[in-house]
């Protein structure tokens, strides 16, 4: 399983670095059998994460043909009320970083990946916003950052309070931490829960939060 973790500028470390641990460990413990690597949009370069003078550097081009999972963060920067009161300039706020994005080759790429059966598209906080933002997941069940969930309802997304959202070949995850959740998720849920708890004990981490999915008998009363 090749996972694809997908960094623009202005992203948020934690969202790419907690899965992208689990996500190593997850190969060490299956002999290469899960693999990951960082890509942009627009193949190797530097790329400037949203947090001070932190920067990654992507490996590779964003591929939805050879990507079994592709896994988008979200943006670190100033919440838009912060700026209104602050000398932070307005383009370095959070939504602003995101929606920076639809400027890019990412959401074609990205719908790309939709349409395909055999890939996964999975994001970390604001990243389900991205999506949802370039029109990509009108109807789909998703979760984002507390913060976002009424932009996400506002875009047309169905959003759900939970730490982590199955909707099939859409996979959500909540606020900035639950990037271990969503990722320790994938694994057992593509490759088993052995795996999964392995990965588990060697951070010491026990996942936390509810997992809501769309599979199963929908509830006779909505609350």
């Amino acid at each position: 399983m090749l996972a694809q973790i997908v960094l623009f500028d202005g992203f948020d470390p934690l969202d790419v670095i907690a899965p992208y641990e689990v996500l190593h460990a997850a190969g060490m413990f299956t002999e290469g059998a899960v693999s990951v690597e960082l890509v942009t949009a627009e193949g190797p370069r530097e790329v400037p994460s949203g947090t001070g003078p932190l920067s990654l550097r992507s490996t590779g081009t964003l591929d939805p043909v050879r990507a079994d999972v592709i896994i988008l963060p979200g943006a670190a920067g100033e919440l838009p009320a912060e700026a209104a009161t602050t000398d932070e300039d307005p383009q370095d706020t959070i939504p602003a970083v995101l929606g920076r994005t639809l400027q890019t080759g990412l959401p074609g790429l990205v719908e790309e990946a939709l349409r395909r059966e055999d890939t996964i598209v999975a994001t970390v906080c604001g990243g389900s916003l991205v999506l949802a933002m370039a029109g990509l997941i009108e109807g789909r069940h998703a979760t984002t950052h507390h913060l976002g969930l009424e932009l996400l309802e506002a875009t047309g997304a169905r959003p759900v309070r939970a730490r982590v959202v199955d909707d099939g070949d859409l996979v959500t995850g909540a606020g900035v931490t639950s990037g271990l959740d969503l990722a320790l998720y994938l694994i057992e849920r593509e490759i088993g829960p052995r795996v999964a708890h392995s990965v588990e004990q060697l951070f010491a981490h026990e996942r936390r939060g509810v997992v809501w999915s769309t599979r199963g008998q929908a509830p006779a009363l909505a609350l």
